[in-house]
């Protein structure tokens, strides 16, 4: 069974490539920028009380455990700098995203078990997966390329909680990290999906693809 590597490949280092090539001003044209995107942003398919459901997120790796805390705080103190108007918060946030996330020394920090989303809708999705956390991710980036993930679903939200969520302002952190922040304060109204991977299929419309699975997890030295 040929490895799950392909995809992470894919997936991973077209969005450390993008990332990389933005902090350059090397992003090309747009169509080739947008086209990129197809690496960021599947559709999660639930099904649960809100019925069948397939919805278009943006994802991103985590690091691994051992890192969290760590990466975060380094991630809040940038945000902390923001000004109104700062013109240079952004560049400043991608070198900070390069050295913990994407560039090639970081890359051994990335856990490739999961993936983080954020829920800014609560409505079908957020139906759904609250009582069936079974969920499907499916990619695709025209013309050919296409994988399937499936697993399960785990929802972070302080509101619920009442506690600290470590993920939940993580992955607004990370969104925040280039963008203007939304704010803290608004986090919470940002509630997190970690995305646990069970499985990956190559759908791809190529002779190794149309739906064939690929073995994961993946061998310790692949990651």
């Amino acid at each position: 069974m040929e490895s799950a590597k392909k995809f992470f490949d894919w997936a991973f280092d077209t969005r450390a490539e993008n990332v990389i090539r933005l902090s350059k001003g090397e992003m090309g044209s747009p169509e080739k920028m947008f086209l990129s995107f197809c690496s960021h942003e599947p559709a999660f398919v639930s099904f649960g009380p809100a019925g069948l459901n397939a919805s278009v997120k943006g994802v991103g790796f985590l690091p691994r455990d051992e890192y969290l805390e760590e990466t975060l705080e380094i991630y809040l103190r940038h945000i902390a700098t923001y000004q109104p108007g700062d013109k240079t918060y952004g560049q400043r946030g991608l070198k900070i995203l390069i050295d913990q996330m994407y560039g090639p020394e970081a890359k051994k920090r990335v856990d490739f078990t999961r993936l983080g989303s954020l829920e800014m809708a609560k409505r079908q999705s957020w139906q759904n997966y609250q009582v069936n956390p079974q969920a499907c991710l499916i990619f695709h980036q025209p013309p050919m390329i296409s994988y399937k993930l499936k697993g399960t679903i785990e929802i972070y939200d302080e509101k619920r909680s009442g506690k600290r969520e470590l993920y939940q302002q993580f992955i607004n952190a990370q969104h925040d990290m280039y963008h203007n922040p939304v704010g803290m304060e608004n986090w919470k109204e940002q509630p997190a999906y970690l995305f646990r991977i069970e499985e990956v299929y190559d759908n791809s419309a190529t002779r190794a693809g149309f739906g064939r699975q690929l073995a994961y997890p993946l061998d310790p030295e692949e990651a």
